[in-house]
């Protein structure tokens, strides 16, 4: 395969999971905002910070507000991190690819950059923001399952696979940063009802308050939440889940064309850290610090993916 189509898929599907994990992103500041007392927009500045945002939104906003900020995130071409812009970017690489994609891919990733784009063209009222945000997920999970169900599970899926479980792992270490780096409550409130609102909250926010409950019953403590979201492999947004899922589809790449590079072993490693580690090692070397290691070394992966299977010729 020539390396720019690799890069196309590879980097269709991260926009395609950034968007959505943005969403989610704005979903976690909305819900955690509503449980703090005398909220303010100042509680914002997480969640920018945590979508990697923060510095260039101060570069053209001199007042930090909740408004702005979701506007930001969800619809400013000016962040090329915004849905608007990755649903924009994830269409521009998938019709780059197109000749490499199934019809029902293709249509759906084109349908949903259509109504988005429409849906995103006018300010939003802040009632309006939860029902977005669902057709976001939707959007996003249609064209996921139009990949799923009709895409040949050759080297063009494994590319499109490996792409986004990284944008997934970034997103699932951030949303955990800001609930428990950014956003924690007092110290006095730690364990409390509010610190178990807000921990319920980011469940919501990836998908696992049910299936959360499956596993803990419902008991809303820091270290189990951590765990889940870290470390418990069955948990689809896990960072754990998705370095099983990197590490398989790069092993199908490597048996493929018969090649090995820096980025399997690099994979190989992080796996090894999430499935040897345990959340009260964890818990003891920092969470946040533990988290702000997981990003860069997520960053290093995808920067030696680029590298080694050529995506820039």
């Amino acid at each position: 395969m020539l390396g720019r189509t690799a890069n196309g898929l590879y980097w269709m599907f991260r926009y395609i999971e950034r968007a959505e994990n943005i969403a989610r992103l704005v979903d976690a500041g909305l819900r955690v905002s509503l449980t703090r007392a005398g909220s303010s927009d100042e509680d914002w500045h997480g969640v920018l910070e945590s979508a990697g945002v923060r510095d260039a939104y101060k570069q053209v906003h001199a007042k930090l507000t909740a408004a702005d900020a979701v506007d930001y995130l969800l619809r400013d071409t000016a962040n090329s991190s915004s849905v608007l812009s990755c649903i924009e970017s994830g269409r521009n690489n998938a019709r780059m690819v197109r000749t490499a994609l199934t019809r029902e891919t293709w249509e759906a990733t084109n349908e949903a950059w259509l109504d988005l784009k429409a849906r995103l063209a006018r300010n939003l009222k802040a009632t309006e923001l939860p029902e977005l945000i669902d057709v976001i997920k939707h959007r996003c999970a249609l064209i996921r399952g139009a990949f799923h169900g009709s895409m040949l599970r050759n080297d063009l899926y494994n590319f499109s696979r490996i792409g986004t479980f990284i944008e997934r792992a970034d997103n699932t270490s951030r949303i955990l940063d800001v609930k428990y780096y950014v956003l924690l409550p007092s110290v006095s409130q730690v364990g409390g009802a509010l610190d178990n609102f807000q921990w319920e909250s980011i469940l919501r926010s990836v998908s696992a308050h049910r299936s959360y409950g499956w596993v803990y019953d419902g008991d809303y403590q820091a270290g189990n939440i951590a765990d889940f979201l870290i470390l418990k492999v069955q948990m689809p947004r896990s960072l754990a889940y998705c370095y099983e899922k990197i590490v398989s589809n790069l092993g199908y790449l490597q048996r493929e064309y018969a090649e090995r590079h820096t980025a399997h072993d690099t994979a190989d490693a992080i796996r090894a850290t999430l499935t040897r580690g345990s959340i009260t090692e964890i818990m003891d070397h920092g969470l946040h610090e533990f988290l702000e290691e997981f990003v860069s070394r997520n960053n290093q992966l995808s920067a030696e993916i680029s590298q080694g299977y050529r995506f820039n010729q």
